[in-house]
């Protein structure tokens, strides 16, 4: 008899995990998705013939298998990616992560080294909060240019004595002697044709043994006899894949976990290209509102007279990040490990963990994929990897 799995979300992890399990014949797989599309945020749209998406989705992967995995559905092409970051105080634009090379043309560098010479390891490794830990890894100088402001627009706190976790934060951390040494053992890709990720999204349409439910309406009937309401009626299933917030499936405790949202703003300028030629985004770590711009031609290699440009500020709306806090994390994984044996919660705000991105969504689908073809297989998936970076 076919196993009937339900698959909940339709962006990069929730259609990894269908291309995955489409190739066991002995699946009959539904994936409903509450918006009118598939691909979430990871999804190309055009806006005044311009292809684009909300941020950039570029992968940056150490897992050839991903890469592999993601090029024989929808065609990749590896680029070199180049970020900056704009520095008010300085006036000045710095290469992003930092590295010795832009330390030389600060205005303040000699106090700068001064600082870098008295890093203390035991103090980087014992700390306690963002704040310490970067203040102890480059200084206070460095520290008030790149990371102070930045992180506190980010996640929307008034100290960065809050952040707890800093595992994803590695940037800086430690200086490079040379530019782009810190990204180098990654591969960065992004989508050979104008439509992005589309193709990965819509490929699952061609799968027999999956059906789409887009605009749908989802709710958990009782989850330990595995029965939830689908459109309003009750529908059973042996195996549930959730890329959703785990809170969600405990109705006292929903939207108990905290997220950031985005505000995304699309502006089309008046030239060929805005960014220098090598560069992709800048970042921003001063007063402004916004974090980061994007010109999407640098991915998308779109020919036009004109160039979009995306702009990115920190809100409540929607629920994009994860917060980088223990005590939301444990939340989290309180839920997680309350789910049964036969439930997988996958994906960013299904693990609930920001450092998880587009590779590690496929990744996770990729395991999915090898335990639950053993009926020995536990809850909850182990992800040890994701939970380490706290």
């Amino acid at each position: 008899m076919k196993k009937k799995v339900l698959i909940v979300g339709g962006g990069m992890a929730g259609c990894a995990s269908a291309h995955v399990l489409s190739n066991k014949k002995n699946f009959d797989i539904t994936l409903i998705e509450k918006s009118s599309y598939l691909g979430a945020g990871v999804r190309t749209f055009t806006y005044a013939g311009h292809p684009y998406t909300f941020g950039p989705r570029h992968i940056l992967t150490q897992s050839k298998e991903v890469f592999n995995y993601i090029n024989k559905i929808t065609p990749l092409r590896k680029i070199d990616m180049n970020y900056l970051s704009f520095i008010e105080k300085d006036n000045q634009f710095y290469n992003f992560p930092l590295h010795f090379d832009d330390i030389k043309k600060m205005p303040d560098k000699k106090k700068i080294k001064k600082e870098l010479k008295n890093r203390n390891l035991i103090k980087i490794n014992n700390a306690k909060n963002l704040e310490d830990y970067w203040i102890n890894s480059i200084g206070k100088t460095l520290y008030g240019k790149f990371v102070d402001k930045y992180n506190k627009k980010m996640w929307q706190v008034e100290s960065n004595k809050l952040i707890d976790t800093f595992g994803w934060s590695p940037k800086g951390a430690t200086i490079k002697s040379g530019p782009r040494k810190a990204w180098q053992t990654s591969i960065c890709a992004y989508p050979k044709k104008l439509n992005g990720y589309n193709d990965f999204f819509d490929k699952i349409y061609n799968y027999k043994n999956v059906k789409i439910k887009l605009n749908t309406d989802f709710e958990v009937h009782k989850l330990k006899q595995k029965s939830f309401y689908i459109n309003g009626k009750i529908k059973k299933f042996d195996i549930v894949i959730s890329t959703i917030s785990p809170d969600f499936y405990y109705k006292k405790k929903r939207n108990t976990l905290k997220y950031i949202g985005r505000d995304f703003h699309k502006i089309v300028m008046p030239s060929q290209n805005v960014l220098p030629k090598n560069v992709s985004f800048l970042y921003y770590t001063n007063d402004e509102t916004f974090t980061r711009i994007v010109e999407f031609k640098k991915m998308t290699l779109h020919k036009s007279k004109t160039s979009l440009i995306g702009l990115e500020i920190p809100s409540r709306n929607g629920k994009h990040y994860p917060l980088p806090f223990k005590s939301e994390i444990n939340k989290a994984f309180g839920f997680i490990k309350s789910f049964p044996r036969w439930f997988f919660s996958i994906g960013r705000a299904g693990t609930y963990r920001y450092a998880v991105d587009m590779d590690d969504c496929v990744e996770q689908a990729i395991e999915i994929g090898k335990i639950i073809n053993n009926d020995n297989y536990s809850s909850p998936l182990p992800l040890k990897k994701w939970q380490d970076l706290n």
